[in-house]
């Protein structure tokens, strides 16, 4: 019986080829779209969970009222004092305490070959915290200052296949460590991506004195602290003993409440919001999770559709088998086996689908997801999948057609009548609003992403590029570099800061000025620069002026931004004094707010104060007049004089400001490809029906035709009824989305208002697609010879 079966479900594919190629190819696409997305939310899921002891390891956070934007304010950072107060105070909840730092762009060489690597500085304890698989040496000497821990892929483009432990590199051109360690590359899945070193802390505080400066100051907010619970330690009485751990301390007054991020939520749970955990990446998940669902039931819905459509051309073969005595029962089993059957081929397509699109698909997403050929897991889901997929496409024709009625059939009775088209229209719909409201979605998403990227930034990043002052011979070379750079044209000004045009690494404490509230929580962003930097980046000035070698007294001045100026509460901020760790400040200048931070926030109060010992990057603006490629040969030749030791990187300041919208540009980029790809299938789906409603239609065509209907009479009457579902299925799709994005949108403070007029177009848009689908099939059937179409019918 199940060969017979077999034979049957292959005839009626053979038989009828452009809907069986409509229904496998719908359902491979929907199934490769599920695959896909399934394989990105695992690799999500596994973030981080690579480390043995993931759910013990936690980063010290804290919240704080933060009154410059009426907030709970929640850092990431923490002070240098609060990791020896963990081990002496709390020791008995922590196995380890790590502080750490990031460190971007450093120069490991050693005499014959230079590389460029990002890492980090950390305590000791971050060996035991991150559990590294060391491939050679060991973390004994990790704490001595002039050591140094790099990963296997560093290692083999410094030393190929010799042994790197016990070698000597130099670092910027200037300290000398001994490689005591190698360790396994970190995963692209995990918060330690892209760290290729590991320095040691004393490294960091010998090299730089204001890191020295900061291990006693509890209102410096500049440093990553982690810690491993102790394996017999609970979680809410750690958490609770260390909560008020930075009240009552010198300089600070802000309330701060410490809090522990478990190492599982670094990744999905990163967003909060008023001192609460509002999520993060988590609701990428659940979107793109729902979007992979609906695109396979878009597939399904397909099936169904064209399956009932074509229910007239199977009723004798349902009279037939029922009259020789099969039951009603063994009817779904055969439709249902044909469903499940053709499920399995789409699968195989749909596994050669996203076998030959992972490379592609793991570009757009920044992924390194390989296809999992030998796991179980994935197997036993891929042939759940099948079974789901047939049972969901199958069941309704298979319930429909085992339905008919034996002697109607047979007597050539049986018409399915105007009410068996409803459940087709209704599936239609909803296919059509799932469509639109991903295309719409997708264009709201992209929208957002613009507003913010055009946005007033305070500066003009354009031509501006960053150069790390990496080596020690950049340093004390201000002057002359720059007066070689504006003399050889490359350039029009020059100038260094203690971070790059368009971001903030320091927000400090301790400032008090004339009128500030007793016990006003604050934490300003501070940035020192250098002469020339205002000019370099070309700030707006709202009051006052630049800071100018005409003024002596420009080292103990400060410059505030807008909002800087607002939190303060001064009217007439230019010339009024305002102290920071006690020493006094002049305000010479109020510059327009500068969007250093997220572009999606509020421009954050700045201070801008003249501090050539704390550059740390030199910020050039190109010279317009000559091309990108002809200003930076030039400067990459000027580099080369003061630092020749060093390879010439440079980043353009407007790259690093379009980095930030990176999550929200790979959303879109997602979503973009999965609603092409769901308005593909829809549309498979409706030139289906339109064929099959145009060849049902032929000979009413025919009369239409005989008695003066024209082509375009003729089109407009098999167009119309896709018509009004395309648009009924817009006006159930709007409002759904337009509530979505609307809660979307609420996370960002600076944010876009939603347009009427963007539906309108993508209403529009989606009734031009709709007709280009089925008008083939309608002009077609509209110019068909009218004498033909009589004579066969």
């Amino acid at each position: 019986m199940l060969r017979n079966y077999f034979r049957i479900a292959c005839r009626n594919l053979l038989r009828s080829k452009g809907f069986t190629v409509i229904n496998i190819l719908g359902l491979a696409l929907g199934m490769a779209v599920a695959i896909l997305i399934g394989l990105w939310i695992t690799d999500e899921i596994s973030f981080d969970r690579q480390f043995p002891a993931a759910s013990r390891n936690v980063q010290l956070m804290h919240h704080w009222n933060n009154n410059a934007f009426h907030k709970i304010s929640t850092e990431s950072v923490m002070p240098v004092p609060a990791a020896n107060e963990l081990r002496t105070k709390y020791g008995s909840y922590f196995s380890y305490v790590a502080l750490s730092r990031r460190a971007w762009g450093r120069i490991f060489s050693d005499g014959s070959k230079k590389i460029t690597r990002n890492g980090m500085y950390a305590e000791k304890d971050i060996t035991g915290i991150l559990s590294l698989q060391l491939l050679s040496g060991s973390t004994k000497e990790q704490e001595e200052p002039n050591t140094v821990l790099i990963s296997r892929s560093s290692a083999q483009a410094v030393f190929g296949s010799a042994s790197p432990v016990g070698q000597l590199l130099k670092v910027d051109n200037k300290n000398t460590v001994k490689v005591t360690g190698v360790y396994e590359d970190f995963p692209r899945n995990t918060s330690f991506y892209g760290v290729d070193f590991i320095l040691p802390w004393s490294y960091l505080v010998a090299d730089q004195s204001w890191v020295k400066r900061a291990a006693d100051y509890w209102n410096d907010n500049s440093f990553t602290l982690y810690a491993k619970l102790a394996p017999n330690a609970d979680f809410e009485k750690a958490a609770t003993a260390i909560k008020y751990m930075l009240r009552n301390r010198p300089d600070r007054n802000d309330n701060a409440v410490v809090f522990m991020h478990p190492m599982l939520k670094w990744h999905l749970y990163d967003e909060f919001d008023h001192g609460v955990n509002t999520g993060g990446a988590i609701k990428y998940l659940l979107i793109f999770g729902l979007v992979g669902f609906f695109v396979l039931v878009l597939a399904c819905i397909n099936f169904m559709n064209l399956n009932t459509a074509r229910s007239q051309n199977r009723s004798k073969e349902v009279g037939i088998r029922k009259a020789i005595g099969s039951g009603r029962k063994q009817l779904i089993l055969q439709f249902l086996g044909e469903a499940v059957m053709m499920a399995a081929i789409s699968m195989i397509i749909a596994l050669v689908l996203v076998y030959c699109t992972l490379p592609w698909f793991n570009q757009v997403a920044e992924k390194e997801i390989h296809f999992p050929f030998i796991s179980l897991y994935f197997w036993t889901s891929v042939l759940l999948l099948v079974g789901l997929t047939g049972i969901l496409a199958g069941s309704y024709p298979a319930f429909y057609l085992s339905s008919f009625n034996t002697i109607k059939v047979l007597k050539g009775a049986f018409k399915p009548g105007k009410q068996s088209a409803y459940p087709r229209k209704l599936l239609v719909i909803f296919q059509f609003s799932i469509s639109v409201a991903l295309m719409t979605g997708t264009v709201l998403i992209i929208q957002q992403v613009n507003y913010a990227r055009e946005r007033p930034l305070g500066y003009e990043q354009n031509g501006l590029i960053n150069i790390a002052m990496t080596t020690p011979d950049l340093y004390g070379k201000y002057d002359l570099l720059r007066r070689d750079l504006i003399s050889s044209g490359a350039a029009v000004n020059m100038a260094e800061a203690s971070n790059p045009a368009g971001t903030i690494f320091s927000h400090l404490s301790g400032f008090d000025w004339p009128g500030k509230e007793e016990g006003l929580n604050h934490s300003l962003g501070v940035s020192w620069v250098t002469h020339d930097f205002g000019s370099t980046v070309g700030w707006k000035f709202v009051a006052g002026r630049d800071f100018s070698r005409s003024f002596a007294t420009d080292s103990s001045a400060i410059i505030l931004n807008e909002r800087a100026v607002a939190f303060m509460g001064l009217k007439d901020p230019v010339n009024t004094m305002i102290r920071f760790n006690q020493k006094p400040y002049l305000v010479v200048g109020v510059i327009k707010d500068v969007i250093m931070e997220s572009p999606f926030a509020q421009a954050a109060p700045i201070v801008f104060m003249m501090d050539y010992n704390n550059a740390s990057d030199i910020t050039i603006k190109l010279n317009p007049a000559l091309t990108p490629h002809q200003a930076l040969t030039k400067v990459e030749k000027i580099f080369k004089q003061y630092n020749p030791n060093a390879p010439f990187d440079y980043r353009f300041i407007n790259d690093e400001f379009n980095n930030k919208f990176k999550a929200e540009e790979k959303a879109g980029r997602l979503t973009l490809f999965f609603a092409i790809l769901a308005i593909f299938i829809s549309c498979m789906g409706i030139f289906g029906l339109a064929t099959f409603m145009a060849d049902q239609r032929t000979r009413e065509i025919g009369i239409r035709k005989v008695l003066g209907a024209t082509v375009l009479e003729l089109w407009a009457t098999i167009s119309g009824e896709f018509l009004v579902l395309t648009v009924v299925s817009f006006v159930v799709a709007a409002p759904l989305i337009w509530v979505f994005i609307e809660q979307w949108l609420n996370g960002y403070e600076y944010r876009m208002k939603i347009s009427i007029w963007t539906f309108l177009v993508i209403a529009i848009l989606t009734l031009m697609i709709t007709l280009c689908t089925i008008s083939y099939q309608a002009l077609k059937a509209a110019m068909a010879n009218p004498s033909r179409s009589l004579k066969t019918q």
